[in-house]
């Protein structure tokens, strides 16, 4: 893999500081080779003193450790300040050569190879270090072997002058040198694909992990949400609780046990008449057919202790044939949500001012009526008040509000003890009632509305029509509204007439 490959990637970042820490621990033991090549100089002085060596002084000897020690130390300066940078790396190589350079210059006859620092470069896994180190290197070659021609040409009789020797020196070296970067070449590209390699699979392990850990949130996250959330795993037959952390996988077996744990914990708390569906949800028996390509299902019960909750089975993974082969099974309270809904619901079937039921609740209340059928002791009540435009017209419209509500009111407390009371018009009411005794109801009605006094109008009288389904059992719904309105206006005129009220002023 090429370097730029690499740099690319989208863990360039740890690819960089995994190789700067790698020049941090070269760089450690470079140095310690520096200080153990001080050695270099009593080694040869013993050598010298025991014939090994000839025609070397002891000062050579003494200066060898002497440069030595002026580079290992300001290697270890630039090491402490700046343990990471190239230079402290080039200086490392740099001193080598320097050495290697005045051993071959001084004449000493230890074999030490001009290609050990361009190779030791490649721990550095930088092709421009490498580059530095062959060019450094063979330039210090070309001034060590310039150097020694002339002493060479001296002591050897195959070469006819300083040149010639020399000339076949570096001829000799540059082949190895080309020979030496060929390999070098091949070695850090070696090194670099391995490291490669390396990082593709640190980075797929990364992307795995990350995966994994969103997953681990969002499941988590999942698990807040919810009061109890199990996992069921029909592949090991085992049930894990996901938010109790006290309670360990558990092993099923469907044949034996046909409910979830959390089901076996809220059996005592559901409702009498909900437990049979209860039961029927919560079967893991049918579980994994109903829930066949599908993603979730749920049902809602009622808690005796804490209310409305949801249960809700969700597949996680299932086989080719979609038949899921795990489940996470939830319980959620939903108790302030459901009476939430129920307030809205209210509030959609309910009318602003009197807070009675509107005519939308009670179309859908007749329609139930007449898909199922009428009680023997149902009737339909048409409330009217009487002088309402009056009323309006002379003392103003807070007091035509004022007698609607005082008419609710009286409604309230005679007609909804036997049914509900429908405000479906500006002043019309109706009640669909169960009674056995219609005519007592309107005596009752009109009673409470005799009782009534308001703070703008002080008198209220209301036009009361009934028909039941018991004196006409022929009757449809909307057969019988008509003969309550009917009467109801009948009453209307009866009051006008006896109030000598014009109607139509």
């Amino acid at each position: 893999m090429k370097e730029a490959n690499i740099k690319n990637s989208p863990h360039s970042k740890e690819y960089e500081e995994f190789f700067e820490k790698n020049r941090i621990r070269v760089n450690k033991y470079l140095n310690i080779v520096l200080w153990f090549f001080i050695l270099a100089g009593p080694a040869i002085a013993i050598g010298l003193k025991t014939g090994i060596f000839f025609d070397i002084e002891y000062m050579t000897c003494v200066s060898i450790s002497a440069v030595v020690l002026i580079m290992a130390m300001g290697h270890l300066i630039l090491f402490k300040f700046y343990p990471r940078s190239v230079i402290t790396c080039l200086f490392a190589l740099t001193a080598l050569d320097i050495l290697i350079f005045y051993i071959t210059y001084v004449e000493i006859s230890i074999q030490m190879t001009w290609f050990l620092v361009p190779m030791l470069s490649l721990l550095f896994c930088n092709i421009y270090i490498f580059f530095y180190a062959v060019g450094l290197n063979y330039l210090t070659m070309f001034l060590a072997i310039l150097a020694v021609s002339a002493h060479f040409d001296a002591v050897r009789t195959d070469f006819n002058s300083p040149i010639a020797y020399f000339a076949d020196a570096m001829g000799a070296y540059t082949i190895e040198t080309l020979v030496m970067v060929a390999a070098g070449l091949i070695i850090y590209k070696l090194i670099s694909e391995y490291f490669g390699g390396l990082f593709k699979q640190y980075e797929v392990i990364r992307e795995q992990e990350r995966e994994m850990k969103e997953k681990m949130d969002i499941l988590s996250s999942m698990a807040e949400i919810y009061d109890t959330v199990n996992l069921i795993d029909f592949k090991d037959n085992t049930e894990t609780p996901l938010r109790d952390a006290e309670l360990e996988k558990q092993g099923i077996d469907p044949n034996t046990r046909v409910h979830p744990l959390m089901k076996l914990k809220l059996n005592n708390h559901v409702m009498p008449d909900q437990i049979d569906s209860f039961n029927t949800f919560t079967n893991i028996k049918t579980i994994r057919s109903r829930l066949s390509r599908r993603k979730v299902i749920s049902a809602e019960f009622i808690d005796a202790v804490n209310g409305w909750f949801r249960a809700q089975f969700i597949s996680v993974a299932s086989g080719t044939d979609g038949i899921p082969e795990k489940i996470i099974y939830t319980t959620r309270n939903v108790d302030e949500d459901k009476r939430r809904e129920e307030h809205l619901i209210r509030l959609t079937m309910t009318d602003e001012m009197t807070r009675l039921y509107n005519r939308r609740c009670y179309d859908e209340d007749l329609g139930i009526i007449s898909q199922n059928g009428m009680d023997d002791d149902l009737v339909l009540f048409s409330i009217d008040i009487n002088g309402l435009k009056r009323v309006n017209d002379s003392l103003g419209h807070a007091a035509g509000d004022e007698l609607i509500k005082g008419a609710a009111e009286c409604l309230v407390l005679s007609l909804m003890k036997y049914g509900k009371v429908y405000r479906t018009g500006g002043d019309e009411f109706i009640g669909i009632l169960h009674t056995d005794d219609p005519e007592s109801v309107r005596a009752d009605v009109r009673e409470k509305a005799a009782e009534w006094h308001g703070e703008y109008v002080d008198k209220l009288t209301l036009a009361v029509g009934y028909a039941s389904h018991k004196d006409h059992p022929e009757a449809e719904t909307n057969e019988l509204e008509q003969m309550a309105d009917s009467d109801m206006y009948s009453e209307k005129g009866r009051y006008y007439r006896e109030s000598g009220i014009d109607r139509r002023r």
